[in-house]
């Protein structure tokens, strides 16, 4: 049978799952299957000006990884052939990791999590809903455009976070190159390149999304 079709049962068994998977995204139990970076690093004699700004930068990155999941989840199941569809689950699982690991970094910092998670999430599956519809290969641009500015990001954040922030450090750096290596991997698959417009109106969203996380 064709992964795709499904019995009206099924169809609502996999609703009930992706809510589930929902909920447990949004509510920040995520888990880890791999060890947390800088767990043995110390954790830095740091003022409340700069756990402050670490816990904003974290806050930012736990939502782009509440996004990653909600993307990933969305272009999966509406991906077109069973390669494809496996790439977005390997991806996710390692995103996973960085939820994890960023929730974990933010409760060290004495800080919370974005209260605007359910916002994010749904926004971000109706995205991947949206670039999945076009097919495969604009759907894997849109990974690679979407790793891209990640990758950028993050790099910024490892000039931006207090130097003696090591843990915060350990986790983004981690991050960064994962996001490196997704964005190869929906390249090699045949990704296309999005136009210009819509490359720029992903930076504006992500603009918009991490200015506000920071504080909210």
């Amino acid at each position: 049978m064709n992964f795709l079709t499904t019995s009206p049962k099924g169809s609502l068994d996999q609703l009930i799952g992706k809510f589930d998977r929902a909920l447990r995204v949004v509510s920040g139990q995520a888990i880890s299957r791999r060890s947390y970076p800088g767990h043995d690093l110390p954790d830095g004699n740091l003022s409340e000006q700069e756990k402050n700004h670490s816990a904003g930068l974290m806050r930012v990155n736990h939502v782009g990884e509440i996004c990653a999941q909600a993307l990933y989840d969305s272009q999966g199941a509406n991906a077109h052939t069973e390669e494809i569809r496996q790439q977005f689950q390997h991806s996710g699982i390692e995103e996973e990791d960085h939820l994890a690991w960023t929730a974990k970094r933010l409760h060290e910092l004495n800080s919370h999590t974005s209260f605007l998670n359910p916002l994010w999430y749904a926004g971000a599956y109706a995205c991947g809903t949206i670039a999945a519809r076009f097919g495969d290969a604009v759907s894997l641009g849109f990974v690679v455009e979407t790793e891209k500015q990640v990758e950028a990001h993050l790099a910024s954040h490892m000039k931006n976070l207090p130097t003696e922030d090591k843990r915060s450090r350990a986790v983004v750096e981690q991050m960064r190159l994962d996001e490196i290596a997704h964005g190869d991997a929906a390249q090699a698959l045949g990704a296309s390149s999005l136009p210009a417009p819509v490359q720029a109106g992903m930076k504006l969203m992500a603009k918009v999304m991490t200015t506000t996380a920071y504080y909210v």
